[in-house]
């Protein structure tokens, strides 16, 4: 019997529900909707490359998050590993924010 593939789209939602419970410590919004999350890469390992960025270079969780976010994400079941990398290329502007936290920041 083959084992039953797991969906990576699925599985890509699953990771974007976990990144939404994550909270940016000085802007009341989780880095889902700021905008911080580049890009979620899953591999056929179930391997997960997250590409993101933080609202400023020096931001005073910059150790601290990405860090949090790799184990958040990495204890779903269907996760391998998880490799995060920081990049500031594009730099972060609010213009990366979605709607809802535009609007949940009074900024609409």
């Amino acid at each position: 019997m083959s084992e039953e593939a797991i969906d990576t789209d699925d599985l890509g939602e699953k990771i974007v529900r976990v990144l939404k419970t994550i909270y940016d410590p000085e802007i009341p919004v989780d880095i889902y909707e700021l905008g911080l999350i580049y890009d979620v890469f899953v591999n056929e390992d179930y391997d997960v490359k997250i590409l993101m960025t933080l609202t400023s270079p020096n931001c005073p969780v910059a150790e601290s998050l990405p860090e949090e976010i790799r184990e958040k994400v990495k204890s779903l079941d269907e996760v391998n590993d998880v490799e995060m990398e920081l990049t500031f290329d594009p730099t972060w502007t609010q213009d990366l924010m979605s709607e809802e936290a535009k609007l949940e920041l009074g900024m609409l």
